[in-house]
């Protein structure tokens, strides 16, 4: 597992909700949908967390956000 790095002021109520919307297997058109907002930012606010929290895939930022306790 990657090293966890402190993530300042996240999660955010948007983080948190976007978190729990991936963890349910919402596309990220549905996702995009919900939160109103496009698939591109979708993709950018889910490349921000990775970076954030230094994983590569998207199964390991939800390892990761469970284990901030984010889920």
């Amino acid at each position: 597992m990657p090293e966890v790095v402190e993530v300042g002021p996240e999660p955010t109520a948007e983080t948190l909700r976007l978190m729990a919307l991936l963890a349910t297997g919402a596309t990220d058109r549905a996702i995009a949908r919900e939160l109103g907002v496009s698939t591109r930012t979708v993709h950018r606010k889910i490349a921000r967390l990775q970076t954030l929290l230094g994983v590569r895939s998207r199964f390991q930022l939800g390892v990761c956000a469970a284990g901030h306790r984010w889920l």
